[in-house]
């Protein structure tokens, strides 16, 4: 799994861009499951069939990562540039990025009387040209880019970019391998988008039309010094969502996670988020309302380029999965 996760994170796939993703995920997912293609908004859906009036269960981890779009380029090459997501301009300064050809830039930022005054239109990324020609070579306006850091592991906990929310990736990946006799009809879908406001799995979900949706995504923790209180902390569980900002859990699929958890002694906590949201925000408004829920993996420093998460958790995330798969639904 471990070789999967750092492929996965250090890959180029920023939100509206992810075909280099999708195209490897496609690939793995070809020997594991009955059918994957990849539909017009960009999702690669996996799908492992079920037999004759099977309920439908759609599980959801959007393949994206925030990043930036050039929007100009000056006389000396410096480029401007806007977000792709959630990007906080104060975890930039000095960072790295890198666009899909393997341009490599750093950021900067103008002379300023006071730091809480940084806004991304007061900061640059410099490419290492010295005229706009010279960027014009390798960097078009509209190209995006990504934090360019690499995959490192300390013990049971995992530093990377995108592990939102590529870690979900690879826990659908290890669902698909784990999951032998599920009496349902299962997609396992790679959402495009969501980094920009839930897209692919809108389409998606219209699409399939599933009796239940579970969205698979990273949350925040409350367990670093004076973090927000929140009851959730690296190395104690899969994360089973009650609500976020995009959604209130549907009571059966809530009460489907903790009962099979329970059941399996898989290690969860409850959680309670009370800003941000994942797929399921998108899933449970199609068509006429679909029971959905989530289950989310506890990681630090969110949209920044070094996020962290602990493998145990990851496992239990797998197991919980895999047992509500393999058992009856409501």
């Amino acid at each position: 799994m471990k070789d999967t996760i750092k492929q996965l994170v250090e890959a180029y796939g920023p939100a509206g861009r992810e075909e280099q993703v999708a195209k490897y995920l496609a690939s793995v997912m070809e020997e594991l499951v009955d059918k994957v293609y990849t539909d017009e908004l960009g999702n690669v859906i996996a799908v492992k069939q079920g037999p004759a009036n099977a309920k439908k269960v759609m599980l959801a981890a959007h393949m994206d990562e925030i990043g930036v779009i050039v929007t100009d380029i000056d006389d000396n090459g410096f480029l401007r540039f806007s977000n792709l997501g959630g990007v906080s301009p104060h975890t930039l300064i000095g960072q790295r990025v890198r666009f899909a050809d393997g341009t490599v830039g750093v950021f900067g930022q103008e002379k300023l009387d006071n730091i809480k005054d940084l806004k991304l239109n007061k900061m640059y990324i410099d490419i290492g040209v010295t005229s706009r020609e010279e960027a014009n070579a390798k960097v078009s306006i509209g190209d995006a880019a990504v934090y360019h850091r690499e995959f490192s592991q300390q013990g049971s906990r995992i530093v990377a970019k995108s592990l939102d929310n590529r870690i979900s990736c690879a826990v659908l990946i290890e669902v698909a391998k784990r999951l032998k006799n599920s009496p349902h009809e299962v997609y396992l879908v790679f959402t495009a988008q969501e980094e920009v406001g839930l897209r692919g799995a809108r389409t998606a979900a219209y699409t399939l039309d599933p009796d239940y949706g579970i969205a698979v995504d990273v949350t925040a923790t409350g367990d670093t010094p004076e973090a927000p209180r929140m009851a959730v902390s690296l190395g104690k569980g899969a994360a089973i969502k009650v609500k976020d900002a995009s959604v209130i859990s549907h009571p059966l699929v809530k009460n489907l996670l903790v009962n099979t958890a329970q059941a399996h002694d898989i290690p969860y906590q409850m959680e309670v988020l009370e800003w941000g949201g994942t797929d399921a925000g998108s899933i449970h408004l199609t068509r006429s309302g679909i029971p959905t829920g989530a289950v989310s993996i506890p990681c630090r420093y969110i949209h920044t380029p070094s996020e962290m998460v602990d493998l145990g958790d990851v496992e239990h995330c797998v197991q919980l999965l895999v047992g509500v798969l393999e058992g009856p639904l409501p």
